[in-house]
């Protein structure tokens, strides 16, 4: 008698001809819309499911998978991931993924955009048109701060970090750099950037784009006390996690003139969003959008799928996920293979 095929949960609806791989493997449970899940649904759905395509919006940690006996494998749709609780999900033996690589270059792209229209006023001044304010054109009208020549301060110097860098140089900008440990030195002069402490980056940027994970350590890692330190002509750009900046200290500098502009494509509550900075005419805001092209967020999907079919034992890296986040959930799980890819099929296969 044949096995039960294992079941898959598809948390949001994503691309349906590369969801539809896996079917191939497994039954596959996926919403007709776009969802916004209680803790309680999340863990009715992972109790019946053997592995998980999530997205950023599904929080999973303890509560979430006490009940998921089956539970195998989550695979983030996403290069970040403190929607896991990966600490938890390792000791239950559940291996997790993500997505990175596929998203740099786009994301990179996106940093820079947001960068420019931070610096040059760009969203600020279309509304100022929209609402019919510009009557006639004055030379001092909505003057911006330049790029070309003015130092770019990247906080996080990662893939993607390293992409902004590597376009800054087309700007001809200097490019100073903080990062938990220095980048070998071959990289460096690949990027022209320079290595300085948390303290000269937030001293000597004209534009500070942070680029870092989010983490408990890195949580409001620019407060009250690290605006205070940058320039008042200074612009401040978060593409990475909300929950790094301290959002009210944030828009009290920006409305007492202590620092020039800021571009965030990410908040702390998203979606929900401050009041604080809405008011606000010198900040640049758009909705976590900067991996969002076409062909991005299908090779991020594509990827997914690809690390959950493995995860599970299936296809041809069987046992071997291209993007594991926590090998050490191999041990925990009793299976064998090694911490920085898998195990073997015939010991995740159920």
């Amino acid at each position: 008698m044949a096995e039960p095929r294992r079941r898959v949960w598809v948390s949001q609806p994503l691309f349906d001809d590369i969801v539809g791989r896996l079917a191939v493997h497994f039954d596959v449970a996926a919403p007709a819309r776009v969802m916004e899940y209680t803790p309680v649904q999340i863990a009715d759905a992972l109790r019946q499911a053997d592995g998980v395509l999530a997205t950023l919006n599904e929080r999973i940690g303890v509560e979430e998978i006490a009940g998921a006996a089956r539970l195998r494998a989550i695979a983030n749709v996403g290069v970040g991931y403190n929607n896991l609780d990966v600490a938890a999900l390792t000791q239950a033996g559940i291996l997790a993924t993500n997505t990175p690589d596929v998203l740099t270059e786009t994301t990179a792209d996106f940093g820079f955009a947001l960068l420019m229209a931070t610096a040059r006023r760009i969203t600020e001044s279309e509304r100022w048109l929209r609402e019919g304010r510009w009557t006639q054109w004055s030379f001092d009208s909505m003057l911006g701060a330049d790029l070309h020549g003015s130092t770019l301060g990247i906080l996080g110097m990662g893939r993607i970090g390293q992409g902004i860098a590597r376009r800054a140089v087309g700007f001809d900008m200097r490019v100073l750099y903080h990062n938990r440990s220095r980048l070998p030195v071959d990289t460096e002069q690949a990027c022209r950037a320079e290595y300085v402490d948390l303290d000269r980056l937030l001293a000597q940027s004209d534009h500070l784009l942070l680029v870092l994970p989010y983490s408990p350590q890195s949580h409001h890692i620019i407060d009250a006390a690290a605006l205070a330190k940058m320039k008042p002509t200074a612009t401040l750009v978060n593409i990475a996690r909300g929950g790094l900046i301290d959002e009210l200290a944030l828009a009290q500098a920006l409305a007492g003139g202590r620092l020039a502009a800021a571009g965030l494509d990410v908040f702390e509550g998203e979606p929900a969003v401050r009041p604080e900075l809405l008011a606000l005419r010198n900040v640049v805001l758009t909705p976590h959008i900067a991996s969002g092209s076409l062909a991005t967020r299908r090779a991020m999907v594509s990827l997914a799928v690809d690390n959950l079919i493995a995860a599970l034992g299936e296809g041809p890296a069987a046992g071997n996920p291209p993007n594991l986040i926590n090998g050490d959930a191999l041990r925990a799980a009793g299976l064998t293979g090694n911490t920085g890819g898998g195990a073997r099929k015939t010991a995740i296969k159920r």
